[in-house]
């Protein structure tokens, strides 16, 4: 009996090894284009530049995604979605992943059919407001009117804030940055709640942006990350893994500029898995073995990624922060590849 038992675990196994990885991924190599679910509009984390081209910090893991994926870089279709139609792209399939400033909570873990699989960008939830209202804390707000986005979690996190300091507020609902923004400027509202990273984005491309003030106050944890359909577990290793590898890059001082000397010359074990020299770490979820060195080679170690879209010297101007590398002091921290 235990013998038999035992064949008929060692069938299934192998049976399950064998099968196609389906779902998810074997759509977008069928289709050849990663579809991936954008922001409206964000300046620095992701939108269209002047030529029609999507750039920005999220855009790059999009196409991260497609390099590893596909070969190619510029095989992704962006989806505009705004905080309240976001995830139902995803669910309905209309989008193959969510790469757009989204927060992993407990109840859109649990209650959307949805999995965050990997944090790549920690923030928090900060307030802006104009120099001349004369306001120097969020606690002072008292009676202030506040653009908010609707289906997001800065909605419920505002109403937390004003509740626990006793302190009333007005929302002034809106759709999206490029909206709140607009009403902000117009003096719809006194202040702007939304991610501090959204915060330092809006002001950039404000025409007297030293005229707006971001408040000291964090209000919340904000782990923005990529998003995939629940159940949909190998694609979820995918867009992980992809992200991990630029993490690993970095950590390992692979960059976009030096990925083929490093792999041609490398003695780092874990660096030769990285990029495809050892260990058939692609082919174990569906992907080519140099599927990774492909997507560092298309937009650069995470590092490489942070610095050209949102870091100190671009017009965001924000501090590694909490995404500093965990050698470095920070969060970011890719589990072994191995």
């Amino acid at each position: 009996m235990k013998k038999s038992v035992f064949l008929g675990t060692l069938a299934a196994t192998t049976v399950l090894a064998g099968v196609a990885f389906g779902g998810t991924l074997d759509d977008v190599k069928k289709r050849g284009e990663l579809i991936c679910g954008s922001n409206t509009g964000l300046t620095g984390f992701g939108m269209p530049d002047a030529n029609g081209n999507w750039v920005g910090f999220d855009v790059d893991l999009c196409r991260a995604i497609a390099a590893a994926v596909l070969g190619d870089a510029t095989k992704v279709k962006f989806v505009p979605t705004t905080g309240e139609t976001r995830f139902t792209a995803l669910q309905s399939g209309e989008v193959d992943v969510l790469v757009r400033n989204s927060t992993w909570t407990f109840s859109r873990d649990t209650e959307l059919a949805l999995d965050f699989v990997a944090v790549n960008y920690y923030d928090g939830q900060g307030f802006m407001v104009k120099k001349d209202l004369g306001v120097s804390s969020a606690k002072e707000l008292d009676g202030a009117t506040v653009c908010i986005q609707t289906g997001t979690t800065t909605e419920l996190n505002l109403a937390d804030f004003f509740k626990q300091n006793n302190i009333s507020y007005t929302p002034v609902t809106v759709a999206d940055d490029s909206e709140a923004q607009r009403q902000y400027l117009a003096g719809a509202c006194d202040a702007y709640t939304t991610d501090a990273s959204g915060l330092a984005a809006s002001r950039a491309t404000m025409p007297d942006a030293a005229n707006h003030i971001i408040l000291p106050e964090i209000i919340s944890k904000e782990p923005l990350g990529p998003v995939v359909r629940h159940g949909d577990n190998n694609w979820g290793d995918v867009v992980r893994w992809t992200y991990f590898a630029l993490l690993i890059a970095e950590e390992k001082g692979v960059t976009k500029a030096n990925v083929d000397e490093v792999a041609a010359s490398t003695a780092d074990e874990e660096v030769k898995r990285l990029l495809g020299v050892s260990g058939d770490m692609g082919p174990k979820i569906g992907l080519s073995n140099d599927a990774f060195k492909n997507a560092i080679k298309a937009v650069g170690n995470y590092g490489e990624i942070f610095a050209a879209n949102i870091g100190e010297g671009t017009t965001i101007n924000l501090a590694r922060g909490l995404n500093a590398l965990w050698t470095q002091g920070g969060l970011q921290y890719a589990p072994p590849l191995r």
